[in-house]
Parts: C-alpha cells; structure tokens; sequence
C-alpha cells in the first residue's frame, strides 16, 4: 500500500480540476492533445503527416498508464510493458531486500517462470473515450449553492461510472476538462497481475544522480521491462508497438503518448500569483523538510539508505522540479504577458452582449485563491503510509455505509477493486522509517496549526511528537495485511470499537479532515464554474481547437528531433554509448558519475556512436515518465524519461526556444540488452 511522498503528491495533483492552456495563440508544438480532438490539420499543413483514426487508435491501445505515477507502453504480443526505471522503481523498491536490493542492482528473468510479480500495481489500457458533458452539467440546476452543485455533480459522475462499467467490465473514470467546460468518460482495461522482466542497475538508469537530474547532455539507461498477465499466463496483446532498431534521426517527426500529470496553463493571474506566491514556496518547504529527514534517516546504515533510496529520489526530483516551477513564475514578463492577455480578452467580451455572462469568472476565481490560502493554515494532512491506511480504513468504513453515487469520490463502487488492490498490498513497510516521518508529521501539524490547538492537542495525547509517533507505531497492527482485512471485515462496528491507535488517531482528525475536504470542494465547484465560463469565452473568440490542461490521462503530443542553443553552446540532439564512458573520466569517475561493472565488462563489444539519448521539442510534463515516442509510422524510436532544466516551466507554459523532452534512444536500450545485459532473447520479442 506504501507509496513514495512524490508518488501520492503526483496522484493528487493530477487528478484535481485542471483546464485549457491560456496562451493568446498555441506557440510552435504546444500541446497535450486529446486522443478524440488532434491537431490534424495543424500536422498536416507543417509536417505533411495526417495521422490516420487507424494510426491513432492503434497507438492509444498500446499505450500505457501506471497507477504509481508514469506511462509505459506495449513492445510485444505477449504483453512485455516498457518503462522507465524510475516508473518501475516503486515495484523493484518492494520486491528488493536488505540482503537482494533489485533497485540498486538490477534484475534479470532468463524464463517466464523467474519473473517476479509487483505486489499492488495496476495499468490501465485505454479503450475508449466518451463525451458526457451533457448528462453531468444537467443536473446542476441555476440556484444551486457551490455545495450542493458539487454534490449533484460527483453524484451523477458516480452513476455514470458504474452503469459504464457494468456494461463493459470495464475501470470508468469521467475526467474534467477544460476547467469544467467538459467532461469526459474514459474506459480502461485494467492489469494487475503485472510481472518484472528486466532492470538495469541504478547507477545505469541514472547515471549521473541528482546532480544531471533535468539536465542535458545525459547517459542514461532509464528503462526497465515488465509483463502483463491473463488467468495466469503472459497477456495476449493485439495492439502493442513495432520497433525502430535505428530509433530517431536528427529533425525527425515524433509523437510522445503519455499520460502528462497535470499542468496550470488556464489559470488566470491572480491563481497564478498565489501558485507563486504561497502554494509553490509551501510545498518546495516541505520536500526540502522531507529530503533532509530522510538524509538523516539514511545515516543510520546502509538498510536505512536503502529504505529511504526510492522515497528520497521521488522527493530530490520533485524538488528540482518546483523549484524551476517557481523560477518560471517569478519570471516577470510571463506574468505580464497574461495580464495582457486577460486585459484583451476581457475588453472583447465587454463588447460583446452575448459574452457578458462570463465577465465576472475572473474575479471569482480571484476569490477562490483568497479563501485557499485561509484554509491552508487549518491542514490536517499526516503524510505517513502507516497512517494512510489507518485513514482509508476510518473513511472506507463510513463511506460504505452511503450509496456511492453519494461517498466520497475514491470510496465509489467503481474504484472499490482498485483500492482493495492498494489496501491489500504485501509490499514491505518499515516501522522505524514510518515512526520517523510521523514524528516529524505531527511536529508539522503542530507547527501548521499552533501547538495548543485543542485537534493538536488530542492528536499528540499529552506527549511530544516523538513520543507520540513511537507510541503510535508500538500500538498498531495494520503492518499486517490480515489485519487490515479484519478492519474491512468488521465494518464500522469494527472502527467504532477499534483499539488500534493509528485508526484511533484517524478517527480523532477525521470530522476536521472532512470538514476541510467539504469546503476546499465547495471551492473547487465554484473554481470550476468560472474556468469553464472562462474556456467558453474563449471557445467563442477563438474556435474550439485547442487542448485542455493535463489531467493524468493519455494524451498526444509532437514535435521534431532537435538539439539547440544555450549560454552560446550548441548542444546536439544526441549522446552516444561511447559518450558515457566519457561523461565518467571527465567526472573522473566519482559517485554519481561511475557507471556498473556489467558496462565496464562489456565495454569493448559495445559500437561506442551508438545512441542512447535523444531530445525532442514535444510538450511533455511529469507524468510523460516513461511514455513511448514513435515515428510517423507508429514504430517505437524512444521513450521519455525527464526534460530538460529549460522545460520545467511546462506546468504553465511552453516554450521551444530551449526546453526540450528528453528520451531514451530504441538503439541504445536495445544494444545495452544484447551485450551488457545478455538478454538478446528480450530483444527478439520485442515488436514482433
């Protein structure tokens, strides 16, 4: 059940409300395109390619979404999944020992009957996506209050998710897009008997640490294969991708199709400001808090390093990437020119009666910011995994006491496989690592809300956080996975009567933690309602082709194979095998900089111009995280693995000039598994 902080940060802000870029025109390759809504005329006129419906739908079915956080693909017909490493890292973390650490030392299945199974992951193919824009607006009535609008909409949204998914056996999700202007359902054939083929060894996938972490030239072998199975045996797979063996040539057209987590490219200045101004700096705080409590953690030996090595990457890359977020933000002329831009678009509307009903979303989204930021002093969130499923348990058990058209939207009966799936999970928790983050997580409460606050009170019990934490952890028993399921069992007689301490402190935040989520939903409805006024304006002045923000679901972007130009460098478009040798001696070969034995050994085999980075101009974001990249004829020439520094602004907006996405060349992975890895026979499954 254990995800890493950055993991359930990503999940949470990827599936909150997001909506349509702002941008006064769409620049260059901009854009994180609905599989039901391509640019193609866009394609056609600057590139002279026409994707055709069966071009698409092919490469939409062979796409891949991890529920940790990530994108992968098919590469063969008995369901092999590439990845990147850092997607897989969370699986290889939980099937790695003290004694057998598969993240740090790589992992290779010779036979179907050596491959391991990942304890609790599941991946979506999506097979189908349905506008019912219609049927959920309908039930908001003129008059409603934000609350009662809210909750006339997730009820609806819950009753078409079932009725879609008794029909079709189906995972359905509805997706705001548009900040609201439009929903969507999306239909998605689940895997969760998923099974790990093939790793490389850290120092392989990523070569070069946090220090070239977003940065360009890289050398890494950020890949890892996985296998979906069927009743058992290796998945039959009808649409997967074909291989490139030559991968990607320099000016060359390719598609990325991932799942983008989330961008912020509708909001307007004043959400923008408050993005800059509170919430970014707050969140950038308590990763660096993060970070440094797991440093200390890690002092304690090397199994404490490696309990904390999968949480500390998520942590030490998200923090990279907010703080060139907020660098992007603080840039002034950006800011001016959304002023610009909202000064023009409100001046066209004022002179148009028929727009003037959305005159006033800007100042309701302006009041919005205000109220969240009152509220973010009153936070009750513990970031623990323990306590996690201590609060799940407390919220499960009450929620399953209503209809779900009327439970809290993760308690619905269409998720409730899903999350059993992560509840239930046997991966590996630690009790030491767990009383560390929790003793530093009620010290935070204590700090956000003041230490005498009568909820801190309570939830401290009369002791220090430390103590507090040792006497939480000493007085659980939801490590175990039966126990949990006794939990389940009992109901909401089994909470009431409970004497587990951690479901004991759940239950004492819990009436505090929903009165919160109640008015931050109340605030998300009344923010929904003005971005989706503020898209149909712009649907009236600008046309409907353009693409809404992303929303951790598949989309499609593009652009060509292209080095560029900074600080009066030119940088090309690739790197080579034979390059991270000399990325080593010119670091002279000090840790992060020192490549694995297995490369050593097989250096000399190796055709050192081989490629094994590549970047593109295509509009990617966290969560593009091991999505394929594919030519013109949907043959695999890549797969995404980071941007570059110049492309962490793409939360809000893109740019070209310098940012790129960058990849993992086919030619490199596929010779790096033939002759270091001595897995020719992975090789001659894949696209065939």
């Amino acid at each position: 059940m254990k995800r890493s902080f950055f993991r359930r940060l990503l999940l949470a802000t990827a599936l909150i409300v997001s909506g349509s870029s702002l941008s006064s025109t769409t620049s260059a390759d901009e854009g994180m395109w609905l599989y039901n809504n391509l640019p193609l005329e866009t394609l056609e006129k600057k590139y002279g390619f026409k994707p055709t419906a069966e071009w698409a739908d092919h490469l939409m079915k062979s796409s891949v979404r991890f529920n940790s956080g990530g994108s992968g693909s098919f590469v063969s017909s008995n369901g092999l999944v590439l990845t990147n490493h850092h997607v897989a890292s969370d699986v290889l973390f939980k099937l790695s020992t003290a004694n057998n650490n598969l993240l740090e030392q790589g992992f290779l299945a010779k036979t179907t009957a050596e491959e391991l199974k990942a304890p609790d992951l599941e991946l979506n193919q999506l097979i189908s996506i349905e506008d019912v824009t219609d049927r959920i607006n309908a039930v908001v009535k003129d008059g409603m209050s934000p609350a009662d609008a809210s909750k006339a909409r997730q009820a609806e949204m819950s009753r078409v998710e079932k009725e879609a998914g008794d029909k079709s056996g189906l995972r359905c999700d509805i997706v705001t897009l548009y900040g609201g202007a439009r929903y969507h359902l999306y239909s998605y054939k689940k895997y969760t008997d998923v099974r790990l083929v093939w790793a490389p060894e850290t120092k392989s996938a990523f070569f070069g640490g946090d220090a070239d972490n977003f940065e360009y030239p890289r050398f890494c072998l950020d890949t890892t294969i996985l296998r979906v199975y069927e009743n058992n045996e290796p998945a039959k797979i009808e649409h997967y991708l074909k291989v490139d063996a030559d991968g990607a040539a320099e000016n060359e057209l390719v598609f990325v199709s991932g799942h983008p987590g989330r961008t912020r490219r509708i909001y307007t200045v004043d959400a923008l400001r408050y993005q800059r101004d509170q919430r970014l700096p707050k969140t950038l705080d308590l990763l660096r808090r993060k970070e440094v409590l797991l440093q200390q953690y890690g002092f304690g030996g090397d199994e404490q390093t490696r309990r904390a090595r999968d949480e500390m990457f998520g942590i030490q890359n998200s923090r990279k990437a907010y703080t060139g977020m907020i660098g992007g933000l603080q840039n002034p002329s950006y800011i001016e020119s959304k002023i610009q831009y909202e000064a023009e678009m409100q001046k066209k509307i004022a002179a148009d009666p028929k727009l003037a009903k959305y005159a006033d979303a800007w100042k309701k989204v302006a009041e919005v910011q205000a109220k969240r930021q009152a509220l973010s002093h009153q936070d009750v969130t513990i970031r623990s995994g323990i306590f996690g499923i201590a609060q799940e348990l407390v919220l499960m058990a009450a929620e399953d006491q209503k209809p779900s058209e009327e439970r809290l939207r993760e308690y619905r009966e269409s998720n409730r496989e899903s999350l059993l799936q992560q509840l239930y999970s046997p991966a590996p928790m630690y009790d030491d690592l767990e009383r560390v983050q929790l003793a530093d997580e009620l010290a935070r409460l204590a700090e956000t809300r003041g230490g005498e606050d009568p909820l801190v009170l309570a939830a401290l019990h009369g002791k220090g956080p430390r103590e507090r934490a040792a006497d939480l952890i000493a007085g659980t028993k939801l490590f175990d996975v039966e126990a949990r399921k006794a939990v389940v069992a009992a109901g909401a007689k089994g909470i009431e009567n409970s004497t587990d301490r951690l479901i004991q402190l759940a239950k004492t935040l819990d009436s505090e933690y929903r009165r919160l989520r109640k008015l931050t939903e109340e605030l998300d409805e009344v923010e929904r309602q003005a971005y989706a006024q503020i898209t149909e304006a712009r649907f009236a002045l600008e046309g409907t082709s353009v693409y809404p923000d992303a929303t951790f679901t598949l989309r499609l972007a593009f652009g060509p194979v292209q080095g560029y130009h900074v600080d009066g460098e030119s940088i090309p478009y690739t790197t080579t095998l034979g390059g991270a040798f000399e990325h080593e001696e010119s670091h002279g070969a000090k840790d992060p900089w020192i490549l694995p034995e297995s490369w050593k050994k097989a250096k000399d085999k190796l055709n050192p111009k081989t490629p094994l980075n590549f970047v593109c101009t295509a509009d990617i974001i966290g969560g593009n995280s091991g999505s394929p990249v594919v030519n013109t004829k949907g043959e695999l020439v890549g797969i995404i693995f980071d941007g570059n520094i110049q492309s962490l602004t793409a939360d809000f907006y893109y740019s070209d000039e310098v940012g790129r996405a960058v990849s993992v060349h086919i030619a490199g992975l596929l010779e790096s598994l033939d002759k270091i890895y001595g897995a020719k026979f992975i090789v001659d499954q894949m696209g065939k």
